[in-house]
């Protein structure tokens, strides 16, 4: 992907996360490689900022996160969280991490992870709270919490949301790792590629949402997790409320016209 990096601020040297555009694909790098990419509270607040960014601008069609170095992220930041033991700062913490994870889900576009090397607790949260996600062949993933005598909480919510129950709660309770291959079986990632072939096929993933309408994937988007939570009653309630909106938008009438008439749609 070509484009020009951006930074996000940061107090420390290098910021904690790069920036890129190519397009209406938004690039988001993680950009902590020393320390695995480690969600430190300094990352998590560039994060933020940028996922509000991309919210509000219209130009963005898809965002992918990725990782800086060999990895992609190794959860949070321990040296960080045992500095200061106290109830109410790791509250703080957790909530500051749940509240990025929860923007990825309601931005109005799909969030891709592109994943190598490692994606261990927040980081194995992260990819699972991402829309899409494309790995390497190399790449491994694991809730390892427990093997350190914390339970992985926080990204169970996310893996028991992506995984069947019994794998989720296996990999909860282990720590153990699962390569690539087993986290597409399970259901964690989309597509597993040669590491050389990573950038391209997170490219290839993005261009094909990119040639949607953005008004059809960003309603689509809003009902898919909305419609999850709900009972089947009130999901197929919102769903034909959704489609009906989505009908009268003009790319969608477009598009039927032209299936009717057996042409590409021209979408503005």
């Amino acid at each position: 992907m070509s484009a020009v990096p951006q930074s996000a601020p940061s107090s420390q040297g290098d910021p904690p996360v790069t920036v890129a555009r190519d397009g209406g694909v938004v690039r988001l790098t993680l950009n902590r490689p020393a320390q695995f990419n480690a969600l430190s509270e300094d990352l998590m607040r560039a994060v933020q900022g940028e996922l509000e960014r991309v919210a509000a601008d219209p130009e963005a069609r898809v965002v992918v996160i990725a990782g800086a170095g060999k990895a992609f992220c190794a959860g949070h930041d321990l040296r960080e969280m045992r500095a200061s033991p106290s109830h109410d700062y790791y509250r703080a913490l957790f909530a500051q991490c749940a509240r990025m994870m929860v923007t990825i889900q309601q931005l109005p576009q799909p969030v891709i992870a592109r994943v190598h090397g490692i994606a261990t607790a927040a980081g194995c949260q992260l990819v699972a709270m991402c829309d899409l996600a494309v790995a390497s062949a190399d790449a491994k993933f694991a809730v390892s919490g427990v093997n350190l005598g914390l339970f992985c909480s926080t990204p169970a919510v996310a893996l028991s949301r992506n995984l069947s129950r019994k794998a989720a709660f296996e990999m909860l309770v282990t720590g153990e790792f699962i390569d690539a291959p087993t986290a597409q079986a399970k259901g964690l990632v989309n597509r597993v590629v040669a590491p050389e072939a990573l950038d391209a096929e997170v490219d290839r993933l993005a261009a094909a949402i990119c040639a949607k309408p953005a008004v059809a994937i960003a309603a689509g988007k809003g009902l898919f997790y909305r419609q999850l939570e709900m009972g089947i009653d009130a999901a197929y309630q919102l769903a034909g409320q959704t489609m009906a909106c989505n009908m009268m938008d003009e790319s969608a009438l477009e598009g039927v016209q032209a299936f009717i008439e057996k042409r590409r749609p021209d979408w503005k």
